[in-house]
């Protein structure tokens, strides 16, 4: 059997919000996960980052590009460009840089930076 890796977990991870799957995503986190999307809002622990897979102010499941990924120690860093449909405004892209601090196995914090695109 072999050993699941950080990067393995991010690349569920993001397999998970490209086709909106809860259980998917969910299950690549700490309990007490903290996600902070800088600019915008914190989501802390599992039930509150629940609620953002599926914001209210997107259709959709979002398209994620992943374009790099670098790894040091417990944190996997990746860098990307998506697409998505905002309720409001229709289609947009942009650029994000996520970072992953990983705690036990599983990612214990996401510090997002998201960059609207043209």
């Amino acid at each position: 059997m072999t050993q699941t890796t950080q990067r393995d977990l991010v690349s569920e991870y993001f397999d998970g919000f490209r086709t909106s799957d809860h259980r998917r995503i969910l299950a690549t986190l700490t309990d007490d996960v903290e996600w902070v999307i800088h600019g915008h809002r914190t989501t802390r622990g599992k039930a509150e980052f629940d609620g953002e897979i599926e914001n209210p102010a997107f259709t959709g499941s979002p398209e994620l590009d992943v374009h790099r990924v670098h790894e040091d120690g417990p944190v996997v860093v990746t860098t990307g460009e998506g697409r998505g449909v905002s309720v409001d405004h229709g289609r947009f892209r942009f650029a994000f840089n996520d970072l992953f601090t990983f705690r036990d196995g599983l990612i214990a914090r996401v510090d997002s930076y998201v960059v609207p695109l043209p």
